[in-house]
């Protein structure tokens, strides 16, 4: 996994790496997931019944920013576990841009949300501190944070900051 966790003030701020922008939502869905999930639920994820379906994302306020879409990506992974009990697990996410602006279609796979114990909840995504960026070859991303590497490009990176 490619994400770590990093300290705000009042929040739980968290970095993201991976090679391409698909990819970093895979990452981000991951980091949230392993975020929240008890230790005991993260050691048996894998024993639960697994469904697979396709989500389809696209962000309401600026369809047109890759970033937008990011954020309407992690609220999706929480909504879908809130309201329709489907707890992700893993998937492979496809982005694409139409007149309409991006847009996610991912195959996912998802236990039912009532087998994972969680520890904590994230009340909102923010924009906050938000960065999602392209890194290009031989550029150099350094950490603000003991506990989160640097990272050189290519690839991307994302900072989103949770209240919680």
């Amino acid at each position: 996994m490619s994400a770590w966790i990093w300290p705000t003030t009042a929040d739980i701020g968290m970095r993201v790496f991976a090679n391409n922008f698909s990819s970093l939502l895979g990452e981000v869905a991951q980091g949230v997931q392993a975020y929240l999930m008890s230790e005991q639920s993260a050691r048996h994820i894998n024993k639960h019944v697994r469904n697979t379906g396709e989500w389809r994302v696209r962000s309401e306020h600026n369809s047109m920013e890759r970033s937008f879409l990011f954020v309407a990506w992690i609220e999706e992974i929480l909504y879908r576990a809130e309201v329709h009990g489907q707890w992700y697990v893993d998937g492979s996410v496809m982005v694409d841009v139409d007149e309409n602006g991006w847009f996610a279609v991912a195959q996912v796979s998802w236990v039912d949300d009532a087998d994972v114990e969680r520890e904590i909840e994230i009340k909102a995504v923010t924009t906050h501190e938000l960065v999602v960026k392209e890194v290009p070859a031989g550029e150099f991303v350094a950490s603000k944070w003991p506990d989160v590497p640097d990272f050189e490009g290519p690839g991307w990176y994302a900072d989103v900051v949770f209240d919680i």
